[in-house]
């Protein structure tokens, strides 16, 4: 090993030397970025009818294989971005729809993860669930609408590749009863970053609440007749649209 590269480095060069071999081999087939994208949440549509499809006697295998089924759909929302760059296929439309994909396999592994507790009558989880699906979309929807008003805003740590992570986590260990937990910390952290994407956002907003209002100018009720503010607004046509009927 080179002195100084330790093994968690040479194993990150490594798998981006592999996943580079496999953006290398997609390029060639000229596939739309676009269609990768999909093919992630086809694959993560496998990985939710797998958690829902589980049950008391089967869920331990059925979790592990949709653990396995998920890290799959990741490589394609890995790769789809670097071929649309290396084949010169990056589009405005393309970040677009990738976005909205992105949030339909977030729902769709909870609504998965929502479908196994409510056969297992555990009610209290299925709404712990439903409760993490809303703040993940949230942590999304956030940042969304803040760079929209403020151009930047990436505050937070609860992003989409932690939650896969985590997700991930909980179903190859879920024999432990882990994704129990996982859906604790997804709610609670969640919950934290959008707050924290609010307060970010005022806080880099407050400036202008406090910039002053112009003046109202007075009405023509008020205004004296034939003054010159009053003979001006006469004199000037009327460029107003008319209301779309």
């Amino acid at each position: 090993m080179t002195p100084g590269w330790t093994w968690t480095a040479a194993f990150g060069k490594a798998c981006g030397v592999l996943l580079q071999r496999i953006v290398d081999g997609l390029a060639l087939t000229r596939i739309s970025p676009n269609v990768l994208t999909f093919l992630g949440l086809v694959i993560n549509t496998a990985a939710a009818i797998l958690f829902g499809w589980a049950n008391e006697h089967n869920f331990v295998r059925l979790f592990l294989y949709a653990g396995l089924v998920i890290i799959g759909a990741g490589i394609f929302d890995m790769v789809d971005g670097r071929v649309a760059r290396q084949t010169h296929q990056v589009t405005i439309f393309g970040a677009f729809f990738d976005s909205v994909i992105d949030r339909y396999s977030d729902v769709v592994l909870f609504f998965g993860l929502l479908v196994f507790y409510a056969r297992g009558n555990r009610f209290f989880y299925v709404v712990l669930t439903a409760f993490v699906m809303v703040t993940s979309l949230m942590v999304s929807y956030t940042r969304a609408r803040a760079e929209a008003l403020i151009g930047s805003c990436k505050v937070g740590f609860m992003e989409r590749p932690e939650r896969v992570v985590l997700i991930i986590l909980g179903a190859l260990f879920n024999r432990w009863g882990v994704m129990a937990p996982v859906l604790w910390v997804l709610a609670v952290l969640s919950t934290i970053t959008v707050i924290h994407r609010i307060s970010y956002t005022y806080q880099r907003t407050k400036p202008h609440l406090a910039q002053p209002q112009p003046a109202e100018a007075p009405s023509a009720e008020l205004r004296p007749q034939g003054s010159p503010a009053s003979a001006a607004r006469s004199a000037t046509p009327d460029l107003t649209p008319a209301p779309r009927a």
